[in-house]
């Protein structure tokens, strides 16, 4: 047999069954693996130890998961560990509840082996907080694991963890499975519960799965979709997603457009050579791809960073530990504290009325090809590496200016680890489907990745 972390998690969950492998024996091998990528905040390794051996004594039933260690991101609550949502202003807090997500991964039979790395509050694109060392990408761990599920991408493409949780609320799932060659899905807006304490207000952000294949990723997914009474959004209940991988999706039309709409923002070869790499690949496989313009305008940006400065807002902070923030976590909040209520509304709004009218171009494709980021994943510091909290924010937005609009409409995306430099770092590209539609993206990435020989989840990064 391969070594345990070689195995996918539903190899995994298979090697229970068949009684190759205990529950415990995967929860010790996992807990022992040196984290030099700095994927976990917090190692849970008496409460993942406990869990195992609960599970020694149950019967799997029909849980596909079933003995899988899946960590949580620490922007996620679990009942009697501490969170600290990537701030010192949090050190010490323990979470009072789990979240919901938390109990559905527990009855799912998995094994929570940790608390994967985030940055304050999840604000930015990168994940190097102060409370736990940056998270890297394994591929070069001079560079960044991307953000805001930077500890969680870092742990599963490390051999970590066969697969993650992470939450996305302008990228934070995408970017890191681009910066660490992984499939992650956003969801669509309201497959998800936040409950009981995370509010969904504007709904822009979505938990989801971060895993080394999209069989793996849609496993996690049928877990973690579900609905509570008091959300504020609900998508229909689907069949498990599952089931739709290695269905043939048929042909599909595929719009495509690669303009971004922030000022400066420009695309490296790289990058647009896996965007072609993939144009491709769609043709080859039958799809009709068509070329249209971003059908959002670069009147969004301000509106958009109108609400992204008031929910950085949301945490409360002690006057006395506002002095621990980041620099840019307290410029964002500065300016989110000086945002009245009427303009925060009118920006919501605004950009609900340009979704409105961007939706009546994409709902006519099956599915929309963009990058899923501008470059290659940067150095470790880079971001922060100026003299002003505002031009970090700025090479944040030139860096990531695609993904953050499916998270205003609330449609379901994917990142595609289709590409790999000469030097080995990978390039992930962006499908959108439908609101709701989850199951054609499964669909149409699973085959995307038999045609690719299911390669990316069988490279491995140096050190693996």
């Amino acid at each position: 047999m391969a070594g345990i972390h070689d195995l996918t998690a539903l190899e995994l969950a298979s090697a229970v069954r068949a009684r190759d492998l205990s529950p415990v024996e995967i929860a010790e091998h996992y807990l022992a693996r040196a984290d030099e990528v700095g994927a976990y905040v917090t190692v849970t390794a008496d409460l993942a130890l406990e869990q195992a051996r609960r599970l020694e004594n149950e019967d799997p039933g029909d849980r596909p998961l079933f003995g899988v260690p899946v960590p949580v991101k620490d922007l996620n609550f679990v009942k009697g560990v501490p969170i600290r949502f990537g701030s010192a202003t949090y050190e010490g807090f323990t979470a009072p509840v789990d979240d919901s997500i938390v109990t559905r991964l527990r009855e799912a039979g998995t094994v929570m082996t940790g608390k994967t790395n985030s940055p304050e509050f999840g604000l930015p694109c990168y994940t190097e907080p102060t409370v736990a060392p940056p998270a890297r990408t394994p591929w070069d761990v001079s560079r960044s694991a991307g953000g805001s599920s930077g500890g969680a991408a870092a742990a599963v493409a490390a051999g970590l963890a066969p697969l993650a949780q992470g939450s996305d609320g302008a990228g934070s799932i995408r970017i890191p499975a681009a910066a660490c060659g992984l499939f992650g899905i956003k969801p669509s807006r309201g497959r998800v519960s936040f409950a009981p304490m995370i509010p969904d207000l504007a709904g822009l952000s979505a938990n989801g799965p971060l895993a080394r294949n999209v069989a793996d990723a849609a496993a996690l997914l049928d877990v973690l979709a579900h609905h509570q009474p008091g959300d504020l959004y609900w998508t229909p209940d689907s069949e498990p997603f599952s089931r739709y991988v290695g269905r043939d999706p048929g042909p599909l039309r595929i719009a495509r457009y690669r303009d971004p709409v922030v000022d400066g923002a420009e695309l490296h070869p790289e990058v647009v050579a896996a965007y072609e790499k993939t144009s491709t690949l769609l043709e080859r496989l039958g799809h009709e791809v068509v070329d249209i313009d971003n059908p959002y305008g670069a009147d969004v940006v301000p509106l958009f960073e109108r609400m992204w400065f008031s929910f950085a807002c949301m945490h409360p902070v002690a006057p006395e530990k506002e002095h621990l923030l980041r620099p840019v976590t307290a410029w964002l909040r500065e300016r989110g504290f000086a945002t009245p209520a009427p303009d925060f509304l009118k920006a919501w709004s605004a950009l609900q009325l340009t979704t409105r009218f961007a939706l009546l171009v994409t709902n006519e494709f099956d599915a929309v090809l963009t990058p899923t980021v501008t470059g290659l994943t940067p150095e470790i510091g880079w971001f922060e590496d100026v003299d002003d909290p505002a031009e970090t924010f700025e090479r944040m937005k030139r860096f990531a200016p695609f993904a953050a609009a499916y998270n205003l409409s609330g449609q379901p995306a994917v990142n595609l680890p289709v590409h790999w430099t000469p030097e080995g770092l990978p390039v992930g590209v962006m499908l959108a489907g439908r609101w709701a539609e989850e199951a054609t993206l499964v669909m149409l990435s699973a085959q995307v990745e038999a045609e690719l020989g299911g390669f990316w989840g069988e490279r491995r990064p140096a050190g693996w």
